[in-house]
């Protein structure tokens, strides 16, 4: 499947090396204002090339609106936007048309479609599609804008550099002031320095994405299988390279005890009722409960290196995998905003489906 959502509903085409790439949006209101400025400021904080510790693709990722929004409002009827490719060099991949890259979703792939893929930087199995997932979140963005909620994702740990600081002490204007996107400028430069090492030695590391979600009204959500976190783990698992997802305590609750772990309810000073706590992480039952949602993603290493591996072909007889191409030595710092734009098409999707019965 290639769509996603069930009220605000996106659906992704293109390849890495394809023609273009691009999303259509069904089911975004009528009279929404749509700034397209800010639909290509988010995608110039995924684009590539746009620091020394990332892939140096030169894309200016510029995005054209084709449908669904007349004098700067959305019309109601689906929203078809393109991100054209400029920058491919397919001849890059020509070494590995029959062979399989360990790690990557080449064998896989020829598994499912019978022998036919696009071995082009991965075809569609590029994280190069998540620039349409960007474009999609960012009129999602504005959406939620209109109800006063604020999402705002960073990286907090790379390889072993991990920031314990909780995210109500961060200072978030800091996030877009350094090229690694961590809110600490002092751990930014370490993680910048472990990035740019690892990369020298034609290796790969993974880390931590962070990401909170406040100003969310209680009842977003549903009770069974369709539970707001369940949702924000598939929509985050779904990002290339996303390894793991816990919300609230997540794994570090297990050494609490229930009676330190419940997240007991009081009337605030405006009467509204919230919980001393915040171990659910905004969420019980499947549905928010008012409070900030927050929670991690993890990040494996890129599976391209710029070392030879060890790896078969279509045949199964043994090959050598040569390391070459242009490619992030980190996920981390162009994924931020891939992770807001997927947290923000779910919030989109459950407040539209909290509106409509259908």
């Amino acid at each position: 499947m290639n769509t996603y959502g069930h009220t605000f509903r996106i659906t992704t085409y293109g390849e890495s090396h394809g023609k273009a790439l691009g999303v259509i949006i069904d089911g975004c209101p009528a009279g929404l204002t749509i700034d397209e400025a800010f639909i290509q400021k988010e995608l110039e904080r995924r684009r590539p090339g746009q620091s020394k510790i990332v892939t140096q693709r030169k894309e200016g990722d510029q995005v054209e609106v084709l449908s669904g929004v007349f004098e700067g409002k959305a019309t109601g009827t689906p929203i078809a936007m393109i991100i054209r490719n400029k920058d491919q060099r397919s001849k890059d991949y020509s070494h590995i048309k029959d062979r399989f890259r360990p790690s990557h979703a080449d064998f896989t792939y020829h598994q499912k479609y019978g022998g036919y893929r696009d071995y082009r930087g991965g075809g569609r199995s590029s994280a190069r599609e998540t620039v349409a997932r960007v474009a999609a979140g960012a009129i999602a963005k504005q959406f939620l804008t209109t109800k006063n909620i604020k999402i705002t994702a960073w990286v907090s740990q790379v390889g072993h550099l991990q920031l314990h600081t909780p995210y109500q002490s961060l200072d978030f204007s800091q996030i877009e002031q350094n090229i690694v996107r961590c809110p600490d400028p002092v751990m930014a430069e370490e993680m910048i320095d472990l990035i740019k090492s690892v990369r020298k030695e034609g290796d790969t590391i993974g880390g931590v994405i962070q990401c909170v979600i406040q100003g969310v009204p209680a009842g977003l959500g549903e009770p069974v299988f369709d539970k707001l976190h369940a949702e924000l783990a598939k929509a985050m698992m779904s990002i290339n390279a996303a390894k793991g997802f816990e919300y609230g305590s997540g794994f570090a609750g297990i050494t609490m005890r229930g009676s330190a772990h419940n997240d007991q309810f009081e009337k605030n000073e405006a009467g509204e009722i919230v919980t001393k706590t915040n171990h659910s992480g905004g969420v019980q039952g499947g549905i928010s409960n008012g409070m900030d949602i927050y929670f991690k993603v993890a990040f494996k290493p890129v599976a391209t290196i710029m070392r030879d591996q060890d790896s078969v072909d279509e045949q199964g007889n043994d090959v050598v995998v040569k390391g070459k191409g242009r490619h992030d030595p980190c996920v981390l710092p162009r994924a931020v905003p891939i992770v807001e734009a997927m947290a923000a098409l779910v919030i989109t999707d459950f407040s539209l489906r909290a509106i409509s019965p259908l």
